[in-house]
């Protein structure tokens, strides 16, 4: 098998890679460039720096396979960043990170593959992909804690056919063994948690520099329509936010709605954030197969998976067993059965 694998510089990509060329496969090895400043700096922080890359190419020469950095910044800036902004002027919570996985990662980079002959796509998810009674099947990765099958909810069975995940039939704490044992020097490197064109800086401010429109102040009204405070945009209020509203009620209130016509937040009391049910947009379909009407649905990348009844059509929602809190549009909600991902859409 010729195997191209995307490392980022962290260390699951890196043993994703070690793994297949250990088994004796044609591996090469690909760092994309995704974000760049306005005079062509590279980002100081997040997934996609100068020393993610370094650390990339020097695992790479470690394992003795090719290594190649690819320049994806106008599909990641027109895909990706610009539809953040969007969403968060219209006031949306989006994931920036599952939209790379749709229009970048496993979109534009599968359908690169066949520039270095390769038969599949190989990343550091943790998440599982089985072949059974004629389709392929997205499982959740062995390690809850690190699951990353929720961010790959959009894939298709096309897609599916041609990626494979090393890391997730194993956990964390052997991933970085197996990195110690190759002597590679991303064994013990800790995780990104930044966004990769934000860095270690406010998304708030990051949005402000490219979309100054957001600073618009506005009211803040209670459940009955009265105005209670002022905000200073609606970029700063997410969906369930309780602090730093600035509101002197007496007891606590929570962002329940943010209306971008009117440039208006509406705080309520906590039993105001519950929804029974949500529509949604952009359903896709993993298992290849009609979704079911009974699903378990997830709509945070680290939350529990709850009971709820699918609708699919010209007007796809779900509705929960029982309510839940703090949904907000933008997210993404993935449908499970057991441990096996049916789909995804985005919360409309």
């Amino acid at each position: 098998m010729r195997a191209l694998v995307a490392m980022s510089g962290g260390v699951d990509s890196s043993v994703a890679a070690a793994l297949l060329a250990h088994e004796g496969h044609d591996v090469v090895g690909v760092t994309l460039k995704l974000w760049q400043g306005p005079n062509g700096e590279a980002p100081t922080a997040g997934c996609c720096t100068v020393s993610d890359a370094e650390d990339a190419r020097r695992v790479a020469a470690k394992l003795g396979i090719p290594y190649y950095v690819l320049d994806y910044t106008d599909d990641f800036s027109h895909g990706v960043v610009d539809r953040f902004l969007a969403d968060y002027v219209s006031g949306r919570t989006p994931n920036p990170c599952i939209e790379c996985n749709r229009t970048v990662k496993f979109d534009r980079l599968v359908d690169q593959m066949q520039d270095f002959e390769c038969d599949v796509l190989v990343t550091g998810h943790y998440a599982r992909t089985e072949l059974r009674d004629g389709r392929w099947r997205l499982l959740r990765g062995v390690d809850r804690d690190k699951d990353q099958s929720y961010v790959l909810s959009m894939l298709t069975q096309s897609q599916l056919e041609k990626v494979r995940f090393p890391v997730g039939g194993i956990d964390k704490a052997e991933t970085r063994r197996i990195a110690a044992e190759f002597g590679l020097r991303t064994a013990f490197k800790s995780d990104s948690q930044d966004i990769c064109f934000v860095g270690s800086g406010d998304y708030r401010e990051f949005i402000r520099s490219q979309a100054p429109e957001v600073e618009q102040p506005g009211p803040i009204v209670d459940e009955r329509g009265e105005i209670v405070g002022r905000h200073r945009g609606i970029v700063d209020v997410t969906i369930g936010q309780r602090r730093g509203l600035n509101v002197a009620i007496g007891e606590p209130r929570y962002v329940t709605d943010i209306v971008p016509a009117s440039n208006t937040v509406v705080i309520g009391r906590r039993h105001e954030l519950a929804r029974s049910e949500v529509s949604m947009r952009d359903l896709t379909t993993v298992s290849g197969v009609p979704l079911p009407g009974r699903i378990m649905a997830q709509y945070r990348a680290h939350g529990e998976a709850v009971p709820a009844t699918l609708t699919a059509g010209e007007s796809p929602h779900v509705r929960f067993d029982h309510p839940q809190f703090a949904i907000a549009p933008g997210q993404t909600i993935a449908f499970y059965d057991g441990d096996e991902v049916l789909g995804g859409a985005i919360i409309d």
